[in-house]
């Protein structure tokens, strides 16, 4: 009988693991885990969770924090850390952070109201294909919120939301 040599990939250690995937596993699970409090509502669990990796830059802990920083949801009220880890998760490219940030100016929750900035982030999330921010955006145009009124555009808008024109 003869051997076979093994196939290069067969001889890697499978459980072999290096510091680097240790650590991503456990700040995976720890967001996961976050997440998952965020989700069920244990929002004192979830801020405990999510607020050290929200301040090393994690944007999916960084806009639930925001949410739950916003609304008092598990943590004390506080605007100023809302809006900062708002725009933070925004600037990341987090489509619903974009949306949340788009409101918030809209609104003049947790900052200055600003139609025009607005619009800018919910465009920046209608462009990632998020209806809720199309739908917005088609409104804002349609009523001259923040831009000129353009009925095409927000026709544009409507339509890519999956509604009919107006």
């Amino acid at each position: 009988l003869q051997a076979f040599p093994p196939r290069p990939e067969c001889n890697r250690n499978k459980t072999e693991r290096t510091p680097m995937t240790d650590e991503l596993t456990e700040l995976d699970m720890e967001l996961g885990s976050g997440i998952a409090a965020f989700e069920s509502r244990h929002f004192a669990r979830a801020a405990g969770l999510l607020s050290p990796l929200a301040d090393a830059g994690n944007p999916d802990a960084q806009y639930r924090v925001a949410i739950m920083a916003q609304n008092g949801l598990g943590m004390h009220e506080n605007h100023e850390l809302a809006f900062e880890y708002m725009a933070a998760a925004a600037e990341a490219g987090m489509d619903l952070a974009q949306h949340g940030l788009g409101f918030m100016y809209m609104e003049g929750e947790c900052t200055d109201k600003d139609a025009e900035k607005a619009v800018f982030w919910f465009t920046k999330a209608a462009e990632q294909g998020l209806v809720g921010s199309q739908t917005t955006l088609a409104m804002m145009y349609e009523e001259g919120r923040g831009v000129e009124k353009n009925l095409d555009e927000a026709n544009k808008w409507y339509r890519l939301a999956g509604f009919d024109e107006r």
